[in-house]
């Protein structure tokens, strides 16, 4: 299969868009195609893509806590980040592609993502102790607070999706659209959001004041999101 046709295959394949924030839906799925075509092409599986996404990732994570924040720094830093994404995208597309999805490739690829939210959020902790003039030292309490509020969502999400499909939910009709509203909403909470900001991370005061506006965002819908989850579970 050529270029062209696994990425009209890949078009056919894709989940459902309920649900999905902004970046990851608008963004994030659409580059994550063009990744998997281009995987599919070179005879790479998902196991190795989503591999491939741990090893972009984690040395733009290890970065941050190793090095001054720069200009240069949020610049490289957030590219690792965002293509890291794109191939988490990436490898879910491509086994559907091949028909090939499996309980060790999800497993694979919800443990790799659990330890990027846990790590950068732990790298934005010892670069805050390191590097940023923080006013009061109990704002170092803010990652840890992030990482907490990030991985709740992140297990609550997995945990319900899972038994939603055990216990086909009659509440959730996953082909519904989106609406709009929703969309947006869930910005605050979407991982491809979170990349972005370190765009600014050579700017500490923006970067600090962009980082703790997406923890209230966090702290505000985490009793909304597991509140709509036991509902709909009840």
């Amino acid at each position: 299969m050529d270029f062209p046709s696994a990425l009209r295959q890949l078009s056919k394949a894709q989940k459902p868009a309920r649900g999905v924030p902004g970046y990851s839906r608008f963004v994030n799925r659409p580059a994550g195609r063009l990744l998997a075509a281009a995987a599919h092409r070179i005879g790479l599986s998902p196991n190795q893509v989503t591999a491939a996404s741990g090893l972009v990732t984690f040395p733009g994570i290890v970065a941050i806590a190793l090095y001054p924040p720069s200009h240069a720094l949020a610049r490289w830093v957030t590219l690792a980040l965002l293509v890291g994404f794109a191939l988490d995208s990436a490898d879910g597309q491509l086994a559907r592609l091949h028909g090939s999805a499996s309980p060790a490739g999800a497993w694979m690829d919800h443990v790799v993502d659990c330890a990027k939210i846990l790590s950068v959020h732990a790298a934005v902790l010892i670069s805050f102790y390191r590097f940023f003039e923080l006013p009061r030292p109990v704002l170092l309490l803010t990652p840890i607070t992030f990482q907490f509020a990030a991985v709740l969502l992140f297990f609550g999400g997995i945990l319900t999706e899972q038994l939603r499909r055990r216990g086909a939910d009659p509440h959730v009709d996953p082909m519904r659209p989106p609406s709009a509203v929703r969309v947006m909403a869930l910005l605050p909470v979407d991982y491809g959001l979170l990349c972005l900001i370190f765009l600014f991370l050579g700017n500490q005061k923006l970067f600090f004041a962009l980082y703790v506006a997406l923890l209230v965002a966090h702290l505000m819908l985490v009793p909304a999101f597991f509140a709509k989850w036991f509902r709909e579970l009840s």
